[in-house]
């Protein structure tokens, strides 16, 4: 019994250590160079998403923590006019103007 099992064993070990070689030797070619390259690139990339998506969501917390407007609102600028020609701003509110109309 002892023969057989050797046999069956030998053989399994050959069939493997034969497909890791074959395996081995297309990743050494250009192709599976270029492969392992694109799976590189798409890993990074995806890594890349994940790091700004995250980003994107702490930054979100930290304004509503700290009361803040939303990215993209002006926050400094609300009450103020666009600059003229003597280059200072002046701060308008609705009352000053409601004054100014009969």
């Amino acid at each position: 019994m002892g023969r057989p099992l050797w046999f069956v064993a030998g053989a399994g070990v050959g069939v493997y250590a034969a497909a890791r070689a074959r395996r081995a030797a297309e990743a050494l070619t250009a192709d599976g160079m270029r492969d392992r390259l694109r799976g590189w690139q798409v890993g990074a990339r995806l890594f890349a998403e994940e790091v700004h998506q995250g980003r994107l969501e702490r930054e979100t917390e930290l304004r509503e923590q700290l009361g803040l407007r939303p990215h993209g609102l002006p926050e400094l600028t609300s009450g103020f006019e666009a600059p003229s020609s003597g280059g200072h701003r002046a701060r308008t509110s609705t009352n000053d103007t409601q004054k100014d109309q009969p």
